[in-house]
Order: structure tokens, then C-alpha cells, then sequence
């Protein structure tokens, strides 16, 4: 592992607004990474391993961004996506809460996971400055200028060999000249089926809501929140973009609740929609029919919108990604306002049916979590705001497999998604009605790999930057990239071309993708541990007896073999550094799913033998399995191991994949 040392000056209980003495004095430095997102610090993390002097650029005094800002139910897609960094950080929340990983976590544990990461690589961070203009000279980023978030008038000048922009807006990207679009393309322009204008079923009013003040008086002006504008034909590209929202953390635990309260700019008025959708829905009175309600550990949750009228705040974010910084924190505060407002709504408003008044009369904000923000989350979950128009644009093709890039750096694996864009008055038998357009929920494909094409502006434009978040991807590509999990690889592979490009002195275009592979392959976690070995069904070495078969849903990866009956499958790693491995199986808890799984395990002259009940397996999250641990085993390069898993006429058994993970963290 190599690391410079250098003499800092860091207070690693919060967020320091300052930087190593010595960088502070010149402003210059290896490489700048601007927004303190997921992916900042994961990039930041890998580029001081990788021995480069850094500076993190957070414009705010939060770090971590969605993921810990209430986004802890995590969108998985597929648990084999996720790998390097990423997968690192989930198995550092397992640790937290005692488990081997974890998907599903509390935001200030999501907190204390970064802060470790900032600790261990010594990361400089200046806090509270914003960009305020870029210099270039010619394809490249000579320095950015920062203003003071308290004073606009304080700038700072800062230079480095390579910048990084990771955050959700791609504000460094677009000063730096590179292209960029905003919204959503026709699906013409990429021969896309799912982009542009959508008006679909999901998360959507029943037919036959009145959108009038006046219900069937038209003069009398449309309710809160409904737009004039007619809607176009499907397909039709535009700039709307998909609806923010918060991702609640609510605590029904009365030691640590604070009581939701009345905000001060409240105004029932926008919430008229919405009782009658409760007219609409009599059998509908669980808050779980008005939003995704998700359960977190301690007692928290993490809420997202559901249906017609939710948490999404619809057509209110037009203006985002080209808005000055006081024009987006009123936006930040409109949809605060609309989401307290809204909790508040189903709390104390008469006209609200009692079951549901009830239910939310039980929830308040927990006093343990953001509490320099009045326990209320700092993030606005902007999902969408600019995208780059890249070396490569992601499109639904290579989502469904039907384009594959031929620079792949990392995979993503998550359904097309796309929330609704406007809300809208349509007619059927000549009856006006309101209507929600825009969400897109199109799945059925396996994890697909990611071009490093898609992180780099084109060489003409800028030839010392890297955009791992406000990527280039179509709307709808963009829907299924857009994950948290994703972000993070994507920081690690944007830091590791950083430290490629300054290595060679070449620009970011000229790195070779292969060397950005290979450094994920053999040091995964950018700190020189022994790496863990993974062996998917599809290896060489796995050798099946018996009627497998190959099946594609609920897997790791792209497949597994199933069989119920007599049967055997044997998975041969090869070992390349002998040591102490606990030795996990993927178990999927399937319909049908035979209740006992035996499974062999074999080390040179050694065997054991060990049963998986699939009672005893508690899947949690976003997934359809979990690693399941069936002992720690000394295996040596120089003999013959094997993993064995057994049918059973009993039920269905899946032989889908095994992982080594060395106990020791050092070569």
C-alpha cells in the first residue's frame, strides 16, 4: 500500500473547513474532487490510497449525500453489480450492526461508515464553498474559483492535474464547457422505446378524478399541483424532469420521537388532490397504500412515494439544474415545506380518514438523526438534474443487453425507472380527469456493464475531468444507472483513471480501461488487502451432475442452476495466497425452496458437511438472497478445495454462487 504522509490538520469528528497546510498554501494539488456525495468520498478514499494529494470539495456541511440523507433501503438490483468500494461500504454497515452486510441501515450509521473512510485515508475536506467559476486553458481545467457559502465575496483559487465533479448536478461539469443535456430525449433520438413523454399506469390517480377546485367546473381552475400544459404524444422528448422528494426517516418509538408539527408556511390547499384520492380508494386506509413505508433498524423508516399523490412533489423542479444556489435552496425549502406539510396533513386534518390519522399520529422525527438540522434530512433527493453528453451515452439498449460497451469499468443492474414528470388533465369518454406522466418501472434484464466512456467528457471539450455521478446516459439508461451503490463504483473507478492519467501524464481519454480492471481485480478495496474470491455458476471450474437447470430470476448474476431431486453441483476456487477463508453461499428463498440445503465442503484431505435451513434465513432489503456462512476453513494453493452443493426431492435447491472472504486484511 503506498500513501504519502503528510502533516494534517483534520478533526475527524465532523466536517473541518480547511485543508493540509501545505496544499492550502500553493491551492494546487494531484487531484480535486467537488461534491462530498457517496461517490465523492469513495473517489477521494481511493485517490489518497493510490498515494495522491487530494482535496474533497463538499459545498455543504453534509457528506455522504442520499445515502445518508434517508436513502437507506437501498436499490440493489442485483447483489452482483456492486463490487470494489461499493460492496466494501455495505459490508462495513454489516459490521456496524453485527452482520456480515447490510443494505438496509440508519442515516448516522451511513455517517459513521464515511467518517471511517475519511479517518483511514486522512482525507482533507473544505467545507461550506461552493464553485463559483472554472479557468481553462484549452481542453483542460486550469483552476476553479470557490465562493464562500456564508460570503460569496470570500473566493479561493484552487488548482489540481485532474478534477472530479461527483456531484448530483454536475455544477464543475457544465462551467468546464462540456455538453450536457437536461430532461428527456425523444425516443427517436436513440431509437429508445421508454424515454420522452410516458403516461403509463404505475403510481398513478384511478380514471375519473376530478382535477376542477370546483369538481366538473373547469372555470373554476384546477386544484394544487395539476399543470395546464396538454400532454404530448408518447415518445416526445422534453426538458421536464422526473420528481424530487425527501426519503423520510419517521421513528415510532416514543423515546426518541419528536411530534410532527404544523409548518410555519403550511397550506392545506395542496393537499385537496389528495382526499380525493381517499374518496376514490374506500378500501386503501394503511399509510402503505400512500407510501412505500419501509421499515429501518431502530425503529426508523425509509419513506418513498406511492401511487397518484405522495411524497413526490410533481413538476416543481423544472428549474433546478440551471438555478442559482439561493434559487435551488428555495426549491430545497419548497419541498421541504410540501413534505412536512404533507405528514403534518395526515396527522392532524379532520377531512383525512381516522385509520390513517391514527397510524401517523404514531410517527415523529427521531432525535438521533440529523440533529444539526433539526432532524430533518439536509439531502433533497434530486434524481436527475444534468447529464453529460460523453465519449459514450448509456441508452436502453445497453440496459437490455442489445449494445454492449466494449470499455466496461463497472455494471449496474437496477429496472429502468423513471418517476412521474408532470401531472396533467386528460380526457376518456370526454370526461376530464387529472393524470400522472412520466413513470417508468421496465425490468426483466440482468446486470449489465458499464463503459468508462460514459465518466469522460469528449477529448475536444475537457481532457483532466471525470464525471462518475451527472454520467452520460440517456433519461431513461439514467433511471437504471442512478444508484447509490453504483455512484460509489463509479468513484472508484474515476479516481483510479485519475491516478492512470497523472502516472502517464496523458489525459483522461487516453487511459486504458483494461488497467482500471485489472486494479479492481487484484486490489478491490484500494488498500492492498488479500482480494475475496467469488465463484459464480457460470465459472469453468464448476461441474454440475443431475438435471440442473438454468434459471434467470433471483439470482446473483445473470443466472443459477435449480434442481429439486437428486443432484450436485461443485464449485473448485482457485486459491492463490493459502489462509484462513470463511466460506459463504448465495441462498435464494425462493417459492418452493427446499427446506434443508446440504452443502460439502472440501480442503485437501478435510471434509464437512453443512445443512442450510430455510426457515433459519432472513432475507432483508431489496434482494431475494443472502451470503449464508458455513464455516472458516484454512485453504491452501496447493491443494484441491471445493464447495458442494446437494438437490433435494424435497424442494428446489439453487447452486448460484460461493464466496471466500480471507480473514486477513493484508498481504
Amino acid at each position: 500500500m503506498k500513501i504519502k504522509i503528510f502533516a494534517f490538520l483534520i478533526l475527524f469528528g465532523s466536517i473541518i473547513n480547511g485543508c493540509n497546510t501545505s496544499n492550502e498554501e500553493t491551492g494546487t494539488y494531484d487531484l480535486i474532487v467537488y461534491g462530498s456525495t457517496s461517490s465523492g468520498i469513495i473517489a477521494a478514499y481511493t485517490a489518497r490510497m493510490k498515494g495522491l494529494e487530494v482535496l474533497l470539495v463538499s459545498p455543504d456541511n453534509h457528506l455522504g449525500g442520499l445515502t445518508t440523507g434517508g436513502l437507506g433501503y437501498t436499490d440493489i438490483g442485483n447483489k452482483y453489480a456492486i463490487t470494489g468500494l461499493a460492496k466494501d461500504f455495505y459490508r462495513r454497515i454489516g459490521a456496524k450492526y453485527g452482520t456480515f452486510e447490510r443494505w438496509i441501515f440508519e442515516p448516522h450509521v451511513a455517517g459513521e461508515v464515511f467518517q471511517d473512510y475519511i479517518k483511514e485515508a486522512q482525507i482533507p475536506i473544505l467545507a461550506g464553498h461552493r464553485l463559483s467559476s472554472v479557468n481553462m486553458e484549452g481542453a483542460e481545467i486550469k483552476e476553479i474559483i470557490l465562493e464562500n457559502n456564508v460570503n460569496a465575496q470570500e473566493l479561493k483559487a484552487l488548482s489540481a492535474r485532474v478534477f472530479i465533479d461527483a456531484s448530483y448536478e454536475g455544477d464543475l461539469m457544465a462551467k468546464a464547457g462540456v455538453s450536457y443535456t437536461v430532461g428527456r430525449e425523444s425516443n427517436e433520438q436513440y431509437g429508445e422505446t421508454y424515454n420522452g413523454v410516458q403516461l403509463r399506469k404505475r403510481h398513478q390517480f384511478p380514471d375519473f378524478i376530478d382535477p376542477y377546485k370546483v369538481k366538473g367546473d373547469s372555470s373554476s381552475g384546477l386544484l394544487w399541483g395539476i399543470s395546464l400544459e396538454p400532454v404530448a404524444e408518447d415518445g416526445t422528448g422534453d426538458q421536464k424532469l422526473q420528481a424530487y422528494n425527501f426519503r423520510i426517516c419517521l421513528t415510532n418509538e416514543a423515546d426518541n420521537k419528536v411530534e410532527i408539527t404544523r409548518p410555519a408556511d403550511y397550506d392545506s390547499s395542496r393537499y385537496e388532490l389528495l382526499l380525493r384520492l381517499f374518496e376514490a380508494q374506500p378500501d386503501k386506509r394503511s399509510l402503505n397504500d400512500y407510501f412505500i413505508w419501509s421499515k429501518m433498524p431502530g425503529g426508523k423508516t425509509d419513506i418513498n412515494n406511492r401511487g397518484g399523490f405522495s411524497t413526490d412533489m410533481i413538476g416543481m423542479n423544472y428549474d433546478y439544474p440551471e438555478a442559482s444556489y439561493e434559487e435551488r435552496e428555495a426549491i430545497v425549502a419548497m419541498h421541504e415545506s410540501y413534505t412536512k406539510g404533507l405528514l403534518y396533513f395526515y396527522k392532524a386534518d379532520p377531512r383525512v380518514p381516522e385509520q390513517l390519522r391514527k397510524e401517523m399520529q404514531e410517527w415523529g422525527y427521531p432525535k438521533d438523526e440529523y440533529i444539526d438540522n433539526n432532524h430533518w434530512s439536509p439531502q433533497l433527493y434530486v434524481r436527475e438534474v444534468r447529464r453529460m453528453v460523453g465519449q459514450t451515452v448509456m441508452t436502453q439498449h445497453h440496459c437490455q443487453a442489445k449494445e454492449v460497451v466494449s470499455d466496461p469499468i463497472a455494471m449496474a443492474a437496477y429496472t429502468m425507472d423513471s418517476h412521474n414528470c408532470q401531472r396533467v388533465v386528460v380526457k376518456k369518454d370526454g370526461v376530464a380527469m387529472v393524470k400522472n406522466e412520466g413513470n417508468v418501472e421496465v425490468g426483466g434484464f440482468g446486470p449489465y456493464p458499464i463503459g468508462y466512456g460514459a465518466i469522460i467528457p469528449q477529448r475536444a471539450e475537457c481532457q483532466n475531468l471525470l464525471v462518475p455521478v451527472a454520467m452520460s446516459a440517456s433519461h431513461i439508461a439514467y433511471g437504471s444507472i442512478r444508484m447509490e451503490p453504483v455512484f460509489m463504483a463509479l468513484g472508484q473507478v474515476a479516481a483510479l483513471a485519475a491516478d492512470l492519467a497523472i502516472s502517464n501524464e496523458t489525459g483522461v481519454q487516453e487511459v486504458d480501461y483494461r488497467a482500471i480492471q485489472q486494479e479492481i481485480a487484484s486490489d478491490p478495496l484500494s488498500n492492498g488487502a488479500v482480494a475475496e474470491i467469488l465463484v459464480d455458476n457460470n465459472d469453468q471450474s464448476v461441474n454440475a451432475t443431475g438435471n440442473w437447470e438454468a434459471v434467470n430470476s433471483y439470482c446473483y448474476g445473470a443466472d443459477a442452476l435449480q434442481i429439486m431431486g437428486e443432484g450436485m453441483a461443485s464449485f473448485k476456487p482457485s486459491i492463490a495466497t493459502s489462509g484462513q477463508y470463511e466460506v459463504y453461499v448465495y441462498f435464494s428463498k425462493i417459492e418452493g425452496v427446499a427446506p434443508v440445503t446440504k452443502i460439502g465442503i472440501t480442503t485437501g484431505n478435510l471434509s464437512a458437511s453443512v445443512d442450510i435451513v430455510a426457515e433459519e434465513i432472513e432475507i432483508i432489503g431489496q434482494t431475494s438472497g443472502e451470503w449464508v456462512a458455513v464455516g472458516k476453513y484454512q485453504l491452501n494453493a496447493d491443494q484441491t478445495n471445493s464447495v458442494t452443493i446437494y438437490g433435494n426431492k424435497e424442494g428446489l435447491v439453487r447452486a448460484d454462487a460461493i464466496l471466500l472472504v480471507p480473514e486477513t486484511s493484508v498481504k
